[in-house]
């Protein structure tokens, strides 16, 4: 009988630790499915759900990394016309509560670049990054950051994964 009371209660404490387990795994990764009919709710999902004002996107071309992006900024109260900076490496822009840095980073060759444009002053602002093609930088990347992972999906939906 005490041996079965002891298994008992190793169960039950096996159990508290799988649902605090997956309760604290919740609150640091999240997945939404939506489509570009829905991207004003999902903009507004990964404002409210990024613990770090540093975000990173990792996703394939044209899967619609800068079109979030752009969709996130306007729920940020940017009235300016958002762009990628494929070219520019870093577009800034402002609105009446913050400052945003969008660095697209697909083009540069090395860590080098990024390191001489200023990268690492703009992470130390207090300002919302948002960064494309992090894994070009995956040295000069803070310790705290949100990682968001898109994927397109069978039926031209697609994929966010939150990981804070």
């Amino acid at each position: 009988m005490q041996l079965l009371l002891k298994l008992i209660q190793e169960a039950a404490l096996c159990l508290f630790l799988i649902l605090f387990l997956q309760k604290k795994l919740s609150e640091l990764l999240m997945t939404i499915t939506y489509s570009l009919y829905n991207l004003t709710e999902t903009a507004a999902s990964v404002i409210a759900n990024s613990k770090h004002k540093t975000v990173l996107f990792n996703a394939d071309m044209g899967i619609g990394k800068t079109t979030l992006i752009k969709e996130i900024c306007k729920q940020l109260g940017v009235q300016d016309v958002i762009s990628s900076p494929t070219f520019s490496l870093v577009n800034e822009y402002q609105s009446k509560n913050t400052l945003i840095y969008h660095f697209d980073f697909y083009r540069i060759k090395d860590e080098e670049e990024a390191y001489d444009i200023g990268f690492e002053e703009y992470l130390e602002k207090d300002a919302w990054v948002f960064i494309e093609w992090p894994d070009k930088v995956i040295n000069l990347l803070p310790e705290n950051c949100t990682e968001i992972k898109i994927s397109l999906q069978e039926d031209q939906q697609r994929e966010l994964l939150i990981k804070n």
